[in-house]
């Protein structure tokens, strides 16, 4: 099969048949062998009746149906999970994503052999306040932070290798930074295409002015785990180290200068240094527990199911 095309949706029963309908034309003008994996992520419109009345007329198009909203990570961790395809699209289900895009796509990873694509809505129709400002500013941190130099890291519209989506591991909120998490497990090679974006047909966005706020604390998780998730210690075990170090450089200084300098002056308990030592000693060994922890629990772990499927179409 040549291409697998993973759609997570939330209420979006008004667009869904005629993004099926045109991503089927530009599948068969270019001769692909495809899949159309619909992951309803706990819609309370009728889209999962759409995606069965789709499933019934093309046996191209697979469902999977969320008992609740897990979220668009878990979305697409099942749809990753089932895809067969030699390069896997994702795409948004609002028609904000152009299927034209995907034959170039298709080829810049079979033919150019790039890892994973991710498109640049260089031009957008959305909100400068609410949605172009931060995001712009959202980008800019993630590309600083992570490393990986891509203008847009949220558009929805990406291709990978079948290979990327079988070795990553997408849950929480970290739909947003699967570029990063593809390059921290050794697919480097990465590229980047400028695509074009649609305003909205359909409906409301499901995503506000706090997915911004999230995806910077998500921005901070997935530094920390890509430098420490394996050895937790190694950062708390050096802030722990540097924080005794000064608490015990103040008690040598305390020490000394009670002993040698001036054992008639007041008392080491009304000095400020006292308290700097014993605060800094304290922090020092939290940290040391918290590297412990850290390691206990990354060799105990299991992993846990993220999601429950309700129900499932053409597996």
């Amino acid at each position: 099969m040549n291409i697998s095309v993973v759609i997570p949706l939330l209420n979006e029963q008004e667009s869904l048949t005629e993004l099926h309908d045109w991503i089927a034309r530009v599948m068969l003008s270019n001769q692909f062998s495809y899949e159309i994996i619909f992951i309803d992520d706990g819609s309370t419109d009728d889209s999962w009746e759409v995606i069965q009345q789709l499933s019934e007329k093309d046996h191209n198009v697979k469902g999977i149906r969320f008992l609740r909203n897990f979220g668009k990570s878990q979305a697409l961790h099942a749809g990753f999970e089932k895809a067969q395809g030699e390069v896997v699209i994702t795409m948004d289900a609002d028609l904000q994503d152009n299927p034209e895009e995907i034959p170039e796509l298709y080829d810049m990873i079979v033919n150019q052999r790039y890892d994973l694509v991710s498109g640049w809505k260089k031009k957008r129709y959305d909100s400068v306040i609410s949605k172009n400002l931060p995001s712009k500013l959202f980008n800019w941190a993630a590309r600083q932070t992570s490393g990986v130099q891509l203008n847009d890291f949220n558009c929805g519209l990406k291709a990978y290798n079948l290979e990327v989506v079988k070795n990553i591991d997408v849950n929480g909120e970290m739909h947003r930074y699967i570029p990063v998490l593809a390059k921290n497990a050794g697919f480097s090679n990465i590229g980047e295409k400028v695509v074009l974006h649609q305003a909205r047909k359909y409906g409301t966005t499901k995503f506000g002015i706090n997915r911004f706020i999230h995806g910077f604390l998500d921005l901070l998780t997935i530094w920390f785990l890509s430098r420490f998730a394996r050895r937790p210690m190694h950062l708390f075990g050096a802030l722990g180290v540097l924080m005794l170090l000064i608490g015990l450089g103040f008690t040598l200084y305390l020490g000394i200068d009670k002993v040698f300098v001036n054992p008639s002056g007041r008392l080491i308990t009304d000095r400020p240094q006292f308290y700097i030592a014993l605060s800094t000693m304290v922090i020092g060994t939290q940290f040391f527990i918290a590297g412990f922890l850290g390691e206990i629990v990354l060799r105990t772990k299991e992993d846990k199911k993220r999601y429950l499927v309700n129900d499932e179409l053409n597996f």
